[in-house]
This record gives C-alpha cells, structure tokens and sequence, in this order.
C-alpha cells in the first residue's frame, strides 16, 4: 500500500523496474534506477543530519538530480522545499530563513549566487553541490559536499519511521500580496492530488507526461506524482521559447501538457503541426481566454482539453470534462474526485443556485496551514458548518477568498479574485471581465486591467496590452470595443500598448501586482 509520497517510486519500480520513469534531454532512467538514486540519496541524507521534519531546499533547474532529490528528502522523512530556479539570491534567501532551511542542494554555478546570502541562513547546516567534482568551494560555517560523495552511502531503502499525516513539503506561493506564503503539504495531500488527478485526466502507463512548469508551483510538481502514480513516464523540459514545447510535443510523442494561461496564449499562435500524440491538455492558474481556447481547439481537434480551478491552499478545487466546452466554456466545472466545494455566504450558510458566494473547498486536498503563520493560517484555514450531525470537533475547510456562483446542475463559474478586484465610481469591477472582452477584439495577444488610485473614482481602471504577432493595435478599436459590451464606469482610462510579452512571475503567470505598481508609478509622476 503506497501511503508516503516516496512509495510512489518505489511501487512502480516493484511493479515494471524497465519502464522509463523520467526522461531529460537524451538522458533516460527507469523506475528502477530512479528508486536505487533516490534510496541511496535518502541514505545520504541521514549522514549529513537531516532529521525527521526538517526542510531540505532544492535551488536547480529541473534535471534527474532534481528530482531525486526531492522524492529523496521526502524517504529520509525530511521536507522537501522546491525553490524556483529563476529566484534571486534574496528570494531564495527569505525561504530559506522563513523554513528553517537545514541542507540546500544546488549546483557550483548557482552556489556562487548564493555566497553572499548563505551566511544569514543561520538554520543552514549543509551544502551539496551536484556538479562541483572534487572542486567544492569553502563557505564559512557551512559544510559543502558533492552530490557523488552524498549519493554513495547505498541504496538499502531507508527506514524512517513518518507516517501519512507528516509534513512532506512546503510550497511556496509566487507572492501576489506581499511576501510569499509557505504553504505546508503533507504526504496525504499529495497522493491525494495524484490520485485524484489521474482519475479525472485517466492517466495510464503508457503515457508521457511533459513537465515545463516549475516544480516549486504545486500545478508542476503534480505532474511529477501523477506520472508516478500512473507509473508513466514524465519528460522534464528547461524551455527558452514556446515553439521549443511544440518540437518536444512532436519529438517525445508527448500524451499529457500542463501550461498556465499566458503560455497557452503564445502556444495557440504557433502551428502545432500533426501533434497527434497529445491525449490532453489542461489549464490551470487563471481563466484561458476565450479566443484561446478556440485557436488551440481548432489547432488540436483530437485532444481532449481540460479547463481546471485551484489554489495552493487545497491544491486541485474543479474541473471542466472537455465533453461541456461547447455548452459551459466560461464555467470552471465540478469538484475533483474526493473533494467537495461548497458555495458559502460570509455567515458559513449555503449559497443558492445563481447566488454569489466564497468557494470553499473540503476534504483530503485542503492543506496543513501557512508555514510559521498563525494569523494568516486562521483566515484562509477556518471550520466549516459540520456536515454530519452529531461530531464534536468542526472540519477545517480551504476558504478560497474567490467569488463563486453555481448553477442548478451543479456547475461552477468564477467572478471575481478578492484581492484583484477594482473599486471604482462605487462599483466592484473584475478585471478578467474587462480582460475578456479585449481578448475578443483579437487585437491583442495579452492583456491586463489594473485599478490605480484616483482622487475621485477611487481608482481608475488601466489596460495593458501586449501587441499581437507584432502588429500594434489602435487604441480607438480596443475602447470602441470595450464600449461595445461593457458599461461607462468599467472602461480603461489608459491603454499602454507594449511589444514582447508581458512580466511574469515566477509560475509563469503574468505579474499583475508588479503590473499594477508600474502603472500606479507612472501616475503618480505624470500627476504629481
């Protein structure tokens, strides 16, 4: 019985040792090579210290050592920490204090990014370096070691007493408000998200999954556990550029793509060519525009699309079947299996078909709190009304902070992230509602509404707009446009037009909040 997130690897390897379990650049490694690294490496841990519940970082661009590493930390019963490679040295300094970081593993190249900062990590004990040979820097107060001399302690599957329950990885949010979250996972979480996510998707051996988001969003690391749990093969990919995917897609003979909103912008205006391997794609981490979904619905008609809603919090809420794309394309769908979303009023009571209301999401997905933080852990971490009559202890439910409404079938669909909304002439306007109708201009490949203060609206709302194919739009068309289908008070005062893609951040999710600042920035010095 597979129990711990670890066990994932090791089940598959019992059941088909040859089946290729990862497969990176014309690197390939099956189950039971990657079972023998991550044992011998787990091993390796318990010689430099780390102990039961303590936080292993890894700092790398996704490759096998990567992966190893974190499954490894996990069998060791330590607490994998995935940190994004594209993070500065600050960032991943200010993880590696807030989780008490005790071993980091990272190459010499990214190590000597990290010299400066390391000495404020004070938990910090050990370094390993995966590709330093026997040319290990000297870092005052730290042990470093290579990646050969930790891995080659044997591979006798190590025995640590953890059970599912435990703590098995803390996820950082990419930090919309404020500094990052550190959202803490345990093993239940994680193979309940595996397996819930390969029923839905029917993920099966023979598949290859393509992983070209981070592994430190929960959105990348799941498709590490789901193509193990499946006993698949999961194909890992550095990008540079979005036709990149598409050659991979075609060269691996790829079944399953993950992507977030504004990649799937740029790959709907690529030619995908035959791509009559892929079984499905899904979107997750915002709402895929409408002209999106229909340029990659006409460029791949025989693979099944998959429209999904979740946060951190609760990892996985709904998803959309791609038999309902025709009848329900604005809808997010239904919960996962094992999970239940409820539609709830500020008073916890339910909400009626059609009525506005918090999602909120119960059940094995939801999950251990904010790393170290109480008081934002009881506003997202609260109880629900008991849903069985007669137990004493209240459930404690991911209380999403989105507006909802559900339909009398059952069907969910999103209005309105909290903290994005813009309040403006005494209105609440969503600014994916404004992003919509530009969208359906087709002038523009990516847009963004943001409020920026206004001394008499209190905010007033501003497009930006990346130019499509390199044509840029006129401004007229984008307003004539919005007025067409929106009213006064929900139209740009500004519109600014900007060539190359818009920023993103480090899930690969366009930077609203930096977005936001640059406009409110720009504002302020045009109206001193």
């Amino acid at each position: 019985m597979t129990d711990l997130i670890h066990d994932l690897i090791f089940a598959a390897a019992g059941r088909t040792p040859h089946a290729e379990a990862l497969c990176y650049q014309d690197q390939r490694m099956n189950y039971a090579m990657l079972a023998e690294a991550v044992a011998a490496t787990a091993n390796g841990l318990h010689k430099q210290d780390l102990s039961r519940g303590e936080r292993m970082a890894v700092y790398l661009e996704k490759r096998f050592e990567t992966v190893t590493a974190l499954f490894a930390a996990a069998a060791a019963g330590g607490v994998l920490v995935p940190v994004n490679p594209v993070l500065k040295a600050e960032q991943v300094a200010y993880i590696l204090i807030d989780c008490n970081v005790r071993i980091l593993v990272t190459s010499l190249e990214r190590l000597k990014l990290l010299q400066t900062v390391l000495p404020l990590c004070h938990d910090l004990h050990t370094v390993i370096v995966t590709d330093a040979g026997d040319h290990l820097p000297s870092i005052a107060g730290l042990t470093v070691v290579s990646w050969e001399t930790m891995a080659s302690a044997g591979s006798t599957h190590p025995a640590c007493r953890v059970i599912d329950s435990d703590m098995a990885a803390i996820i950082y949010t990419s930090g919309s408000t404020g500094k990052p979250k550190g959202v803490v996972l345990s093993h239940r979480n994680l193979l309940a998200g595996a397996k819930s996510v390969t029923q839905y998707l029917q993920n099966r051996s023979s598949d290859r999954i393509l992983t070209v988001l981070p592994l430190s969003f929960d959105y990348g690391l799941n498709q590490l556990t789901t193509a193990f749990y499946a006993g698949a093969t999961n194909v890992l990919m550095n990008y540079l550029l979005p036709r990149d995917i598409i050659r991979i897609v075609n060269e691996q003979r790829i079944t399953g793509l993950a992507a977030v909103p504004p990649l799937w912008i740029q790959l709907a205006q690529l030619d995908w060519g035959k791509a009559s391997s892929l079984r499905y794609i899904t979107n997750s981490g915002g709402a895929m525009p409408r002209a999106t979904l229909n340029q990659l619905r006409s460029a791949l008609p025989q693979t099944q699309i998959f429209l999904m809603y979740g946060f951190t919090e609760a990892f996985r809420s709904t998803y959309l079947a791609p038999e309902e794309l025709d009848q329900r394309p604005d809808s997010i769908g239904k919960a996962v299996p094992n999970a239940e979303v409820l539609v709830l009023r500020e008073d916890g009571s339910p909400c009626a078909p059609g009525e506005p209301g918090e999602l909120v999401h119960r059940g094995s997905l939801v999950a251990m709190g904010y790393w170290n933080d109480a008081e934002r852990t009881a506003q997202c971490f609260k109880p629900v009304k008991a849903r069985q009559a007669g137990l004493p202890l209240a459930e404690i439910a991911a209380w999403s902070g989105d507006t909802v409404r559900v339909d009398e079938e059952g069907f969910l669909y999103f209005i309105e992230r909290r903290d994005e909304m813009i309040k403006t002439s005494g209105y609440r306007v969503s600014p994916t509602e404004v992003e919509e109708v530009v969208y359906a201009s087709e002038c523009v490949a990516e847009a963004v509404a943001v409020g920026v203060p206004h001394p008499v609206l209190g905010q007033t709302i501003v497009l930006i707009a990346a130019m499509r194919n390199g044509v840029k739009p006129d401004r007229d068309i984008l307003l004539q446009a919005c007025r067409q289908r929106l009213p006064a008070y929900m139209l740009p005062s500004h519109i600014e037009l900007r060539e190359g893609n818009l920023p993103r951040n480090p899930n690969g999710k366009i930077d609203r909040k930096l977005l936001a600042q640059q406009m409110q920035h720009l504002f302020m010095e045009a109206n001193p």
